[in-house]
């Protein structure tokens, strides 16, 4: 199977989106500044981070906070993709399944799918992944998250 195509007019879109916000958000500031988004098309968004200090816990792997709110951020992006819309609601739901772990400097890949994006409520998937030989890998966390948006 071939390897999805990013749209780029919405990777323009989602790029715009993400450095308008990215200023007024001290946590997002903080934990992803260096994220790069990979993947744009209707309804999929992809990036990668190399995990540093920054996003690791006490015993060396990926902080649960880190997985949070990287599920929360790539829900807001994806829903960015729909239709290229520049208000991407309110989280009313976040679920993170943790599954496995990743170490200061692993590269993760984070993967948003909408599952359906509505008058009010849209519904996003996220999957984390550990990177190895340039691919996505174990899986290590799953994430759905619920947002309130008014179109």
């Amino acid at each position: 199977m071939a390897e999805e195509q990013s749209d780029p007019s919405i990777l323009a879109h989602v790029l715009k989106y993400w450095a308008d916000r990215q200023p007024f958000s001290p946590i997002y500031a903080f934990l992803l500044s260096s994220i790069c988004v990979t993947h744009a098309s209707r309804g999929l968004l992809r990036a990668r981070l190399l995990l540093t200090k920054n996003h690791i816990n006490a015993h060396g792997g990926i902080h649960g906070s880190v997985s949070a709110t990287l599920v929360d951020w790539v829900g807001g992006m994806v829903i960015a993709t729909h239709d290229n819309r520049t208000k991407t609601g309110v989280s009313t739901d976040i679920h993170i399944s943790y599954v496995s772990s990743a170490k200061e400097g692993d590269w993760i890949e984070i993967e948003g799918r909408t599952g359906k994006v509505g008058g009010t409520l849209a519904f996003t998937t996220a999957t984390i992944y550990k990177v190895v030989d340039d691919k996505p890998g174990p899986i290590v966390a799953l994430g759905s998250h619920t947002k309130f948006v008014r179109v």
